[in-house]
Protein backbone atom coordinates (compact mmCIF):
# COMPACT_ATOMS: atom_id res chain seq x y z
CA UNK A 1 0.00 0.00 0.00
CA UNK A 2 1.43 3.37 -1.03
CA UNK A 3 1.27 5.90 1.78
CA UNK A 4 2.94 9.27 2.01
CA UNK A 5 5.16 10.49 4.81
CA UNK A 6 2.81 13.36 5.57
CA UNK A 7 -0.13 10.99 6.03
CA UNK A 8 1.85 8.91 8.54
CA UNK A 9 2.81 12.08 10.40
CA UNK A 10 -0.83 13.18 10.58
CA UNK A 11 -1.75 9.75 11.94
CA UNK A 12 1.00 10.03 14.56
CA UNK A 13 -0.30 13.48 15.46
CA UNK A 14 -3.76 11.95 15.93
CA UNK A 15 -2.35 9.35 18.33
CA UNK A 16 -0.41 12.10 20.13
CA UNK A 17 -3.64 14.07 20.58
CA UNK A 18 -5.26 10.91 22.03
CA UNK A 19 -2.37 10.79 24.58
CA UNK A 20 -1.14 7.40 23.43
CA UNK A 21 2.38 6.04 23.67
CA UNK A 22 4.73 6.51 20.68
CA UNK A 23 5.65 2.81 20.54
CA UNK A 24 2.00 1.74 20.67
CA UNK A 25 1.20 4.27 17.95
CA UNK A 26 3.93 2.82 15.74
CA UNK A 27 2.54 -0.68 16.30
CA UNK A 28 -0.96 0.50 15.41
CA UNK A 29 0.23 2.17 12.21
CA UNK A 30 2.24 -0.92 11.24
CA UNK A 31 -0.73 -3.21 11.87
CA UNK A 32 -2.88 -1.18 9.47
CA UNK A 33 -0.39 -0.16 6.77
CA UNK A 34 2.02 -3.07 6.90
CA UNK A 35 5.21 -3.90 8.77
CA UNK A 36 8.09 -1.40 8.74
CA UNK A 37 5.85 1.52 7.76
CA UNK A 38 7.09 3.50 10.74
CA UNK A 39 9.62 2.57 13.42
CA UNK A 40 9.22 3.23 17.12
CA UNK A 41 12.20 5.62 17.05
CA UNK A 42 10.64 7.61 14.24
CA UNK A 43 7.35 7.83 16.13
CA UNK A 44 9.21 8.97 19.26
CA UNK A 45 10.97 11.67 17.21
CA UNK A 46 7.63 13.04 16.01
CA UNK A 47 6.08 12.80 19.49
CA UNK A 48 9.00 14.87 20.89
CA UNK A 49 8.44 17.39 18.14
CA UNK A 50 4.72 17.58 18.93
CA UNK A 51 5.46 17.98 22.66
CA UNK A 52 7.70 20.96 21.89
CA UNK A 53 4.74 22.65 20.19
CA UNK A 54 5.79 22.13 16.56
CA UNK A 55 2.82 20.52 14.80
CA UNK A 56 4.06 21.12 11.25
CA UNK A 57 4.18 17.73 9.52
CA UNK A 58 5.63 18.92 6.21
CA UNK A 59 9.31 18.55 5.37
CA UNK A 60 11.33 21.65 6.13
CA UNK A 61 13.06 23.31 3.17
CA UNK A 62 16.71 22.40 2.98
CA UNK A 63 19.64 24.56 2.11
CA UNK A 64 22.19 23.61 -0.48
CA UNK A 65 23.40 24.25 -3.96
CA UNK A 66 20.80 24.71 -6.68
CA UNK A 67 20.57 21.51 -8.66
CA UNK A 68 18.76 22.80 -11.74
CA UNK A 69 21.45 25.10 -13.08
CA UNK A 70 24.12 22.39 -12.73
CA UNK A 71 21.99 19.93 -14.70
CA UNK A 72 21.45 22.41 -17.52
CA UNK A 73 25.16 23.24 -17.73
CA UNK A 74 26.14 19.56 -17.66
CA UNK A 75 23.70 18.72 -20.44
CA UNK A 76 24.98 21.65 -22.56
CA UNK A 77 28.55 20.42 -22.19
CA UNK A 78 27.65 16.83 -23.06
CA UNK A 79 25.55 17.92 -26.08
CA UNK A 80 28.42 20.04 -27.42
CA UNK A 81 31.05 17.30 -26.96
CA UNK A 82 29.95 13.67 -26.52
CA UNK A 83 33.53 12.56 -25.76
CA UNK A 84 33.93 14.78 -22.70
CA UNK A 85 34.88 13.13 -19.41
CA UNK A 86 33.15 13.55 -16.07
CA UNK A 87 36.41 14.79 -14.56
CA UNK A 88 36.67 17.67 -17.03
CA UNK A 89 32.98 18.58 -16.52
CA UNK A 90 33.48 18.56 -12.74
CA UNK A 91 36.57 20.78 -13.00
CA UNK A 92 34.86 23.20 -15.38
CA UNK A 93 31.76 23.61 -13.20
CA UNK A 94 33.64 23.30 -9.88
CA UNK A 95 31.46 20.44 -8.59
CA UNK A 96 32.14 16.87 -7.52
CA UNK A 97 32.64 14.19 -10.17
CA UNK A 98 30.05 11.97 -8.51
CA UNK A 99 27.50 14.76 -8.87
CA UNK A 100 28.16 14.83 -12.61
CA UNK A 101 27.73 11.04 -12.78
CA UNK A 102 24.46 11.24 -10.84
CA UNK A 103 23.03 13.98 -13.07
CA UNK A 104 23.97 12.14 -16.25
CA UNK A 105 22.48 8.89 -14.94
CA UNK A 106 19.24 10.68 -14.02
CA UNK A 107 19.14 12.10 -17.55
CA UNK A 108 19.59 8.47 -18.75
CA UNK A 109 22.94 9.00 -20.43
CA UNK A 110 25.37 6.08 -20.55
CA UNK A 111 29.05 6.01 -21.42
CA UNK A 112 29.55 3.62 -24.36
CA UNK A 113 32.95 3.38 -26.01
CA UNK A 114 34.03 6.74 -24.56
CA UNK A 115 30.92 8.50 -25.93
CA UNK A 116 27.93 9.75 -23.94
CA UNK A 117 24.78 8.32 -25.52
CA UNK A 118 21.15 8.53 -24.43
CA UNK A 119 19.85 5.25 -23.06
CA UNK A 120 16.68 5.43 -25.15
CA UNK A 121 17.08 4.87 -28.87
CA UNK A 122 16.15 7.61 -31.30
CA UNK A 123 13.85 6.98 -34.26
CA UNK A 124 16.87 6.87 -36.61
CA UNK A 125 18.60 4.26 -34.41
CA UNK A 126 15.47 2.11 -34.42
CA UNK A 127 15.16 2.31 -38.21
CA UNK A 128 18.86 1.44 -38.63
CA UNK A 129 18.44 -1.63 -36.45
CA UNK A 130 15.39 -2.75 -38.41
CA UNK A 131 17.18 -2.37 -41.75
CA UNK A 132 20.24 -4.27 -40.48
CA UNK A 133 18.06 -7.11 -39.21
CA UNK A 134 16.22 -7.31 -42.54
CA UNK A 135 19.49 -7.39 -44.48
CA UNK A 136 20.83 -10.17 -42.23
CA UNK A 137 17.66 -12.20 -42.75
CA UNK A 138 17.91 -11.76 -46.53
CA UNK A 139 21.58 -12.74 -46.41
CA UNK A 140 20.67 -15.85 -44.41
CA UNK A 141 18.22 -16.90 -47.15
CA UNK A 142 21.01 -16.75 -49.75
CA UNK A 143 23.82 -18.20 -47.62
CA UNK A 144 22.51 -19.82 -44.40
CA UNK A 145 25.22 -18.59 -42.05
CA UNK A 146 23.02 -18.86 -38.94
CA UNK A 147 23.22 -22.67 -39.08
CA UNK A 148 26.98 -22.40 -38.62
CA UNK A 149 26.63 -20.39 -35.40
CA UNK A 150 27.36 -22.07 -32.09
CA UNK A 151 25.99 -20.15 -29.14
CA UNK A 152 27.01 -20.46 -25.54
CA UNK A 153 26.79 -18.35 -22.46
CA UNK A 154 27.16 -14.85 -23.97
CA UNK A 155 29.65 -16.06 -26.59
CA UNK A 156 28.97 -16.46 -30.28
CA UNK A 157 31.42 -18.51 -32.30
CA UNK A 158 31.22 -19.28 -35.99
CA UNK A 159 31.90 -22.92 -36.68
CA UNK A 160 33.34 -23.88 -40.06
CA UNK A 161 34.14 -27.56 -40.40
CA UNK A 162 36.64 -27.53 -43.23
CA UNK A 163 37.28 -31.05 -44.57
CA UNK A 164 40.66 -31.82 -46.06
CA UNK A 165 40.92 -33.79 -49.24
Amino acid sequence: MDISKEKIRYILQFFFDKSENASQSAENVNSVYGPNTVTANHAQFWFRRFRSGNFDVKDAPRSGRPIVENVDKIMEIVESDRHVSTVSIAQELNIAQETVWNHLNKAEYKKKFDVWVPHELTQKNLMDRISICESLLNRNKIDPFLKRMVTGDEKWITYDNVKRK
